[in-house]
């Protein structure tokens, strides 16, 4: 009688473990299946998140991080009370980007010389929208480096409603203000970068005109066909981060600019140049002698060049060189 309670007893035992090692792995089945649904959800809307947090950045490498800090918040969300994951998404990707932005204006005083916007390949593009001429335009470094002039909620409403076309009233929920209060801010952010605007104004087919003739009068030393290109008042900035050679000063005038061109990047200077699209615009990578090298793109109006934005920072090259 003994052993078969024993026996019993330990069918008992083994049915209980039997079931628990069951829970066990359907525990862990549903886990890993949430899992996957929730990197479904992440890898679906990437590069939408990527080109949000960019543009609100004007740094890749901020942006990444960015989005792996989302990522975190989002495994360790409750996804089962999230409605529509790309709101939800959009409302952290902007709101860690605004922090970032606001411990970024301490730092950026210690930088050395100009500081640019990241140069980012986009043909393919890594990041959307990109399907309207004002979506492309949205990425251009001419405007990214105006739009450092803007408040932290002044850009992210400006990107949200001009590259994203939200309405006020989800532009108040991601940023937790009232449509009215983000009408306002869209009204302020066009009134600072008005002016720099009419300076842009060009179209992909006139910039690549421009970028072409340019390169090959500063190969030349071309200073009279030089002269021709650039507007009376262009700039040129020239980011070298304190690691490669860049001036420390925005260089102002089209007598100045077209000298520093020719010095820097004439005859007696032979240089490498690979064309290559850079946010949604033509552009070039310029290798110089010494190995360093400089991502060029340009700014347009009227037909001539208004503005030579130069990133020479190994650091926000687009493309390792090679």
């Amino acid at each position: 009688m003994v052993g078969a309670a024993q026996a019993g007893a330990d069918v008992d035992n083994a049915g209980a473990e039997s079931a628990s090692v069951a829970r066990v792995v359907t525990a862990d089945a549903v886990a890993a299946a949430g899992a996957v649904a929730a990197a479904g959800a992440l890898d679906a809307h990437r590069p939408m998140l990527l080109g949000l947090a960019y543009r609100l950045l004007g740094s890749r490498h901020d942006a990444e991080d960015v989005l792996q800090e989302a990522y975190l918040r989002w495994f360790a969300a409750n996804r089962a009370a999230v409605a529509e994951p790309r709101r939800y998404l959009s409302r952290v990707v902007t709101r860690l980007a605004m922090d970032r932005l606001r411990a970024r204006q301490a730092t950026r005083e210690t930088y050395v010389g100009p500081w640019l916007p990241e140069p980012v390949p986009t043909d393919p593009p890594p990041f959307s929208p990109l399907d309207r001429a004002e979506q492309r335009d949205s990425l251009a470094i001419a405007l990214l480096h105006v739009l450092e002039r803007l408040t932290p909620p002044e850009r992210a409403v400006y990107v949200l409603h001009a590259a994203f076309e939200l309405p006020y009233a989800e532009i108040a929920e991601i940023l937790d203000r009232s449509p009215a209060d983000c009408r306002q801010l869209r009204h302020r952010a066009e009134a600072r970068i008005r002016q720099d605007r009419r300076r842009f104004t060009a179209g992909p087919a006139e910039q690549e005109r421009l970028l072409t003739a340019f390169l090959a009068a500063a190969r030349d030393g071309d200073l009279a066909a030089l002269t021709g290109l650039v507007a009376r008042d262009a700039i040129a900035w020239t980011d070298g981060g304190g690691r490669v050679s860049a001036a420390r000063n925005p260089i102002v005038g089209a007598d100045r600019v077209v000298r520093f061109v020719a010095g820097v990047y004439g005859l007696r200077r032979p240089v490498t140049v690979r064309r290559m699209e850079l946010n949604g615009q033509p552009g070039a990578l310029i290798g110089k002698p010494v190995g360093t090298f400089y991502a060029l793109t340009l700014a347009a109006a009227a037909g001539r060049i208004t503005g030579l934005y130069l990133v020479g920072n190994p650091e926000k090259l687009p493309v390792p060189p090679g």
